[in-house]
């Protein structure tokens, strides 16, 4: 993966908040990428989030044959910091002079903490905002097409009906709750976990599951689907995985690429994130930047399918991990 192109940091002027921009890569297109709103440790962690989520985008479009680079913004809370809505608004008008300030070679969407109604604050005062409010022109939250592009990659690593296995799903926020409920009705027995207690009650209520976090990733079950934060499959966990195949919207699932080659080793079939979790950007960008309708946009996260097929029988052929081959397409599609 190439270097990247632009990192900007800028201390708000309303709120005294840090927020900051990377651009991966434009070879493609204006870089696109969710606007990340957390507490950090530091400004290093913070930096280094948004460097390794921007590169993730520059994959991830270009796996998904989108004419768009990648991108990442963050805006980073001091650790326990709590904001009133006067002062959330105060930080997201500072982040958005950050994105005006880029002139459209970035182009913000919800990421973790952030939402739809957070894309329609930075409107006002740069348009390269994607999300906003479908009762203000857009597309509101991408989770569904999320939800239904990974979803699609299931289908291609594992076409057995789903009726009557069982399905981990670890991260039961907006995405993980479409997958649980999908695949409930798809006659799975779902079980999920989540690092905020208060969930457990809801997915109870909508006839899951529930396994503690520090559980979840080991548990015995047909299927695991990461999706909450990244870096959560690393060489100890890939060693006690006991689930044959891995697919989940969260980013940046593995500490290391070489995590790939280990659960290959042990039989275990993991997709690539990137391509997975495409479902949200394709839809979005379809109907926002292209003004696709909402069918023709769907059938281009359907084609998920088709592609981790394709991935699939070319890590077959040529004895390597879908990893591998989904890089491989990655650096085709960038020259």
């Amino acid at each position: 993966m190439t270097a990247h192109e632009e990192l900007i940091a800028r201390r708000g002027r309303r709120s005294g908040v840090t927020t900051m921009v990377a651009v991966h890569s434009t070879r493609l297109g204006p870089a696109v990428g969710g606007c990340r709103m957390k507490a950090y440790a530091n400004l290093e962690q913070a930096v280094g989030d948004v460097l390794r989520l921007s590169a993730a985008m520059t994959a991830k479009c270009a796996a998904a044959g989108l004419a768009f680079g990648g991108g990442k913004s963050v805006i980073a809370l001091a650790p326990g910091q709590v904001l009133t809505p006067e002062e959330r608004r105060a930080v997201l008008l500072d982040h958005a002079d950050l994105v005006a300030e880029l002139d459209g070679r970035y182009r913000a969407g919800p990421d973790v903490g952030t939402g739809p109604a957070d894309m329609l604050v930075l409107r006002e005062a740069s348009p390269y905002a994607f999300c906003v409010p479908e009762s203000a022109g857009g597309t509101g939250s991408s989770s569904g097409p999320t939800a239904l592009g990974v979803l699609a990659a299931l289908r291609a690593a594992d076409p057995a009906d789903l009726a009557g296995r069982r399905v981990m799903i670890s991260g039961y926020g907006a995405v993980g709750a479409h997958l649980a409920a999908h695949l409930r009705t798809a006659g799975a027995e779902v079980v999920v976990s989540d690092v905020d207690p208060a969930k457990r009650a809801a997915a109870e209520a909508a006839g899951l599951g529930w396994a503690e976090p520090e559980k979840a990733l080991v548990l015995p079950a047909d299927v695991l689907i990461p999706a909450a934060v990244g870096g959560v499959l690393d060489p100890e966990t890939a060693a006690r995985l006991e689930v044959p195949l891995v697919v989940g919207p969260a980013n940046n699932q593995l500490t290391d690429e070489t995590v790939a080659d280990d659960l290959a080793a042990r039989g275990i079939r993991w997709i690539p994130d990137y391509v997975a979790s495409a479902g949200g950007i394709l839809y979005t960008l379809s109907r926002e930047a292209e003004g696709l309708d909402h069918d023709a946009a769907l059938a281009r996260v359907e084609a998920i399918e088709q592609t981790v097929t394709d991935l699939l029988r070319a890590a077959e052929a040529n004895g390597t991990t879908p990893l591998r081959e989904a890089d491989a397409l990655v650096r085709a599609r960038l020259a």
